[in-house]
């Protein structure tokens, strides 16, 4: 480990030989004005010597993996040489730490051409926020800030100044079953997780479709600078597009540790269906939110396995499962 790093910038060693023992080091970033966004989604199994790499970038002309501004992602590249606080992997996505648990640098250029690359530095907005969602040898950390920097899609260079998110997490994680987005107080199918950030108000909630308000699990506030854990909330999608019943307009609301209330109301403005892993899929959406009438910027997600997914989908279009 770098002597300088942080711990939690760092690998955790397994706890046990669990091949599904995992790590991963997540970052989202946007162009709002361009309705386009991008994720980095590195996903480690040390226990069996590999990892997968994601990178991908969407706008409003295409949703899919094979229509969208790009996509990328390698299942089986070996484990890097060193530490996570300073890497590269085959796939040419590179972090590295510029401040412990405050600044990341991270880069990427495509190995097979010249589609995407960019050099982006994430600012953080906030103390890293801690909630074990692994088991006792497991955590997870949340953390919104803002990207600065460079990205070339497609031969066009393109300004990158404004707010995101980053998560962390290691633990074993069963990819096995309906229920990979379960918490200790709920079992789901789907547990969306959203977040917007702005200069004063600022959120992350992750929800349960246990209910038609999908009620809070875990999430903050930020607001003025100070954070304080959400006690109580509900999600709610208030419009949908009649076609593709994808999500239109949503609804965040919560109440936070200090008593303080919030009021999000979102548009989505694009959106892209992706693979996080081998049996995790889901609907990513950026989101233009108002915060009790503030602006901010963010994403919307909609996590389900593929068997639940699939079968969410089909219910949607009619479609009867065989006896």
């Amino acid at each position: 480990m770098n002597g300088s790093a942080h711990p939690d910038d760092e690998f955790h060693p397994p706890t046990n030989d669990d091949p599904f023992w995992s790590e991963t080091a997540w970052f989202a970033f946007s162009v709002p004005e361009r309705k386009l966004a991008g994720w980095t989604y590195p996903f480690f199994r040390p226990n069996q010597g590999v990892c997968s790499a994601a990178v991908f970038v969407w706008d409003d002309s295409g949703d899919q993996p094979f229509n969208c501004r790009y996509y990328k992602q390698f299942w089986h590249l070996p484990l890097p040489d060193g530490p996570l606080s300073d890497f590269e992997l085959a796939n040419g996505l590179a972090y590295k730490v510029r401040e412990p648990q405050r600044a990341y640098d991270i880069s990427y250029h495509d190995p097979d051409g010249d589609d995407l690359s960019f050099d982006l530095t994430f600012t953080a907005v906030m103390d890293p926020l801690s909630t074990k969602t692994s088991g006792p040898d497991g955590g997870h950390l949340d953390q919104l800030g803002r990207f600065t920097g460079t990205l070339v899609l497609d031969g066009e260079t393109i300004a990158v100044d404004s707010y995101g998110a980053r998560d962390r997490s290691w633990g074993a994680r069963n990819p096995f079953g309906p229920y990979l987005m379960s918490s200790g107080a709920y079992t789901a199918t789907e547990m969306p997780y959203s977040h917007a950030t702005s200069d004063t108000a600022s959120f992350q909630a992750i929800t349960a479709n246990v209910t038609d308000d999908y009620p809070m699990i875990m999430g903050f506030f930020l607001r003025d600078g100070e954070v304080s854990r959400l006690v109580k909330g509900r999600r709610a999608i208030l419009e949908r597009d009649a076609t593709t019943n994808t999500v239109t307009r949503v609804l965040v609301e919560g109440a936070d540790e200090l008593g303080r209330e919030f009021h999000a109301e979102g548009e989505t403005v694009s959106r892209f269906v992706n693979f996080c892993n081998e049996n995790l899929v889901g609907w990513n959406y950026l989101v233009r939110w108002s915060i009790d009438g503030v602006e901010a910027w963010g994403e919307q997600h909609e996590n389900y396995s593929t068997g639940a997914f699939r079968k969410y989908l089909r219910a949607q279009t009619g479609a009867a499962p065989r006896s």
